[in-house]
């Protein structure tokens, strides 16, 4: 596997490394203690801690070098902001900084297809997609170029490690999303976007984009189902497509139940699925998007079969995934790693 490695002076770098191990935790990232380092899961790859007298050792592994930079690119990202000293940076085991990260693609929008009234399927054209296809990672981060724009730029990886950004009135506002399917003979893929009001750059580039138009793409990441004796998925609207991934790729003796919250019967998809799977769809009717009557009551008194191994997938709105990540490991003590429970979007969102 690909390796970097950074040697990083600090005054007090016991501090630093929890302050770092406390935040990735708090976004869903397992650590293991390995002798005198602690060593974090990142799916595709590995990122070690080890805290000498005076220094931080940071060691990347990775399946590829576009994963890797994108590892790297966050553990110094985060070094940088939670250190309270100047600090240099320098990694060994990856060469100069390229004008591209490995991973990432500029895709064109092909078509647009509306799948229920607010949720819009857009397929898109891109070169060597091939590392996207993958049954373990979901999702990628896409880029939305500011509007008007009419030769779009794309962060790059720097000399610390960390992403150049272009200038803010050029910089893309970088989103997650599902692939929701994609076809390597083809060299398409397609994405699908929820639609609303108070539209971000997604839903609005979602609404108004003509074939053509361009985004960049990273990925992928994001993680599936682990193997399991039966299956909790739920989410909102945001987590169909994800759902409707895993669902797919299920074996057909597969057992489990799915709880999917959208506005109205309107919004409802079909979703092939195993037959032992039951799927339960939450209507808000007049209720606003995140709001915790109906997904949260549904999930904090769903239960599965005795003797079972479950393991809980969810994506929904963060205040509710903080929530149930607290009941079903406080309340029903599930331990952390039969559980991946993820908040996809704020109510707090500008």
């Amino acid at each position: 596997m690909p390796v970097t490695e950074t040697d990083i002076a600090l005054t007090d770098p016991a501090t630093l490394a929890a302050r770092l191990i406390e935040h990735m935790v708090e976004h869903e990232v397992v650590f293991e203690t390995r002798g005198v380092s602690t060593v974090a899961d990142l799916g595709r790859g590995t990122g070690t801690l080890t805290v000498s007298a005076r220094a931080l050792n940071v060691r990347v592994e990775a399946e590829d070098a576009g994963d890797l930079e994108m590892f790297r690119s966050v553990f110094a990202q985060h070094i940088v902001e939670f250190a309270e000293e100047p600090l240099e940076i320098r990694w060994t085991g990856l060469g100069e900084s390229p004008d591209a990260f490995a991973n990432f693609r500029e895709i064109r929008l092909v078509s647009a297809e509306d799948l229920t009234p607010h949720l819009r399927r857009l397929r898109f054209s891109g070169p060597d997609l091939a590392r996207f296809a993958s049954d373990e990672d979901l999702h990628v981060r896409l880029y939305f170029p500011p509007e008007g724009l009419a030769e779009p730029e794309w962060p790059r990886p720097g000399p610390d490690g960390r992403t150049l950004w272009p200038a803010d009135d050029r910089k893309p506002t970088p989103r997650y999303y599902t692939i929701r399917r994609i076809d390597l003979s083809a060299g398409t893929l397609d994405i699908d976007f929820v639609l609303h009001a108070d539209a971000g750059p997604g839903s609005a580039f979602a609404e108004t984009a003509q074939p053509g138009a361009r985004l960049g793409m990273v990925g992928p990441l994001g993680r599936t189902v682990r193997p399991a004796s039966w299956h909790l998925l739920a989410g909102c609207e945001t987590a169909l497509p994800a759902i409707a991934r895993i669902l797919e790729g299920m074996a057909p003796d597969a057992r489990g139940e799915v709880f999917l919250e959208v506005a109205g019967p309107e919004e409802e998809i079909p979703l092939a699925k195993p037959a032992g799977v039951a799927l339960r769809w939450l209507h808000r009717d007049s209720a606003p998007a995140g709001s915790q009557e109906r997904l949260l009551a549904a999930l904090t008194a769903a239960s599965w079969p005795d003797g079972a191994e479950p393991f809980i997938w969810i994506g929904c709105e963060f205040s509710i995934a903080k929530a149930l990540r607290r009941h079903f490991e406080k309340e029903r003590g599930l331990p952390k790693e039969r559980q991946l429970i993820v908040g996809y979007w704020s109510v707090d969102d500008d």
